[in-house]
């Protein structure tokens, strides 16, 4: 299959870190079904998935309440470019469940929310920069895929070739939790900052989470420069608390991107904030943004099964104590990082704060650690900087499978 694939498709994937090259494989798992915590490979091998297609899946593969609810949807039609009552009913969730949204706009990538979300803080603000962190990845939008360089903050520099300089010559990159480096950034550009954007809780370099008093301080330096404070909580929306990270640390931004969870596994994002800046988005606003797809009945059908549930307070309860029992049997072999339901083993005997300690990892032996579980029956995410992810499908028989699995490991 993945011949037939590389014959097809660039790279034989369609999104990188599904090749398993960083991990040391040749040829990526190819997957036929999931079914709870599991998933079953085209050779019929099932597996304890912690990958849970990179985070949505909160109840599971084939949720029984999801897949109805979508079902029910399709037979009245896949799609109609025209606006559906589904589509304010999951408004109304996202807006009752997160605390600085009051206004939202649904799209269909976490990609176009993040871009959409940049745009109209530009448009408020009639600034052109952003300050954002290094190793936290906010989609492949142009602007926004630029790497730090030396220095307490940087100019930003395109992260792929394809991206003209000049697009993220306004783009300004500094460390993750470094209070001082941000601050100076906004001392020295905070003139013409458009906005501050941060994924709260970092997903994209390992489970990274703020350290006291840095998303309360960037809360005050766009108070102080009168830029915006964006939250992209694609994975951390409705999985470290109902109300996100926001709710969880008790920090409000003026934007917020969600994905993910919001659209119960299916291609569904948004983005929303305070009314006064939502409203500037067109069709009564001056700031264009459209999607054919955006609010599509099957996505928002699967959207409102999940998140109807998680007004449960028990929901999170439960995704706690199961997260602190897998924190408990990664352990006794690397470094664990946890918030919620989200952690990461970083092969490093210290601490991870921002992107240059996570690159700082023997990625080897992670790389090594990953093939052993994999031969085990136990698949984790191809990639030392991507995050496990705890689902309610997790009980203590996939736990204590992940935890024997490791045992072997001698790395």
């Amino acid at each position: 299959m993945y011949r037939r694939a590389l014959e097809l498709i660039p790279g034989g994937v369609n999104s990188p870190v599904r090749a398993m090259r960083a991990v040391g494989l040749d040829e990526p798992l190819f997957v036929r079904r999931g079914e709870g915590a599991y998933i079953e490979d085209l050779d019929g091998n099932r597996y304890v998935d912690w990958v849970m297609s990179w985070g949505p899946l909160l109840f599971g593969h084939a949720d029984h309440e999801t897949i109805a609810a979508v079902v029910e949807a399709a037979e009245r039609g896949t799609t109609f470019g025209a606006p559906t009552e589904a589509e304010v009913e999951l408004a109304a969730e996202i807006v009752d469940a997160v605390p600085s949204v009051e206004k939202v706009r649904l799209v269909s990538s976490g990609t176009e929310a993040a871009m959409s979300a940049v745009r109209l803080a530009r448009a408020h603000t009639a600034r052109d920069r952003i300050l954002k962190f290094a190793g936290c990845y906010h989609g492949h939008v142009d602007a926004l895929l630029a790497s730090a360089g030396s220095g307490v903050a940087t100019l930003g520099l395109p992260s792929s070739p394809g991206i003209p300089t000049r697009v993220t010559e306004h783009t300004i990159v500094s460390p993750y939790n470094d209070v001082d480096a941000a601050a100076a950034a906004v001392a020295r550009y905070g003139e013409g900052l458009a906005a501050i954007i941060v994924e709260p809780v970092a997903g994209n370099m390992g489970v990274v989470p703020p350290e006291r008093g840095f998303l309360t301080a960037l809360r005050r330096l766009c108070d102080g420069s009168g830029a915006l404070l964006i939250f992209d909580e694609v994975i951390t929306g409705f999985r470290v608390a109902r109300g996100g990270a926001q709710e969880r640390f008790g920090i409000s931004p003026d934007l917020t991107v969600l994905g993910k969870i919001a659209g119960g596994g299916l291609p569904l994002a948004a983005f929303g904030g305070r009314s006064e800046i939502m409203d500037r988005l067109a069709p009564g606003g001056d700031v264009y943004q459209a999607g054919t797809l955006s609010g599509n009945p099957l996505a928002t059908a699967a959207g409102l099964a999940v998140l109807r549930r998680l007004r449960d307070p028990h929901v999170y309860d439960e995704l706690e104590a199961r997260g602190a029992r897998l924190e408990a049997a990664l352990a006794p072999h690397g470094h664990v990082q946890r918030v919620g339901a989200m952690a990461t083993l970083f092969m490093t005997d210290g601490p991870v704060r921002n992107f240059a300690d996570a690159q700082a990892c023997d990625t080897d032996r992670y790389g090594a650690l990953f093939r052993h579980l994999l031969a085990h029956g136990v698949y984790v995410a191809p990639s030392q900087f991507e995050c496990m992810f705890v689902s309610l499908a997790h009980g203590d028989e996939e736990i204590e499978r992940t935890a024997q699995a490791l045992a072997d490991f001698d790395g």
